[in-house]
């Protein structure tokens, strides 16, 4: 199995875990004989592709076509909204408090999570 990682955040991306995926080749068309490149598994994971989905338009034809597909399969189905937001719990649960160093608070502090 080939290591993949997230094209935008570079994050690695486990067999079976939840992204998207597109897949892309070229072809000619009306040509003889027929050319056709090898295909490429570009990944995204859950919260790039939430990100990407609700954010303007990139600029270029190519990654405009391939922004409407990632939009399309975001509106389709919440789940993989839910697996964006699973994910930035599990970052979240992970992270300090501004202003600590290395001592984790217990969940009754009240603290807050900042950007």
């Amino acid at each position: 199995m080939e290591n993949m990682y997230c094209l935008r955040c570079s994050r690695p991306i486990e067999a079976g875990q939840k992204s998207v995926a597109v897949y892309l080749f070229a072809q000619t068309v009306g040509i003889k004989p027929r050319q056709k490149s090898a295909a490429q598994r570009i990944s995204f994971c859950p919260q790039c592709s939430v990100s990407l989905a609700m954010g303007p338009p990139p600029e270029g034809a190519l990654n405009m076509a391939a922004w409407g597909m990632i939009r399309e399969l975001v509106a389709s189905d919440q789940s993989l909204n839910h697996a964006a937001w699973e994910n930035l719990n599990e970052v979240q649960d992970s992270l300090l408090p501004t202003g600590t160093d290395s001592v984790r608070p217990s969940a009754q502090s009240g603290g807050y999570f900042e950007f």
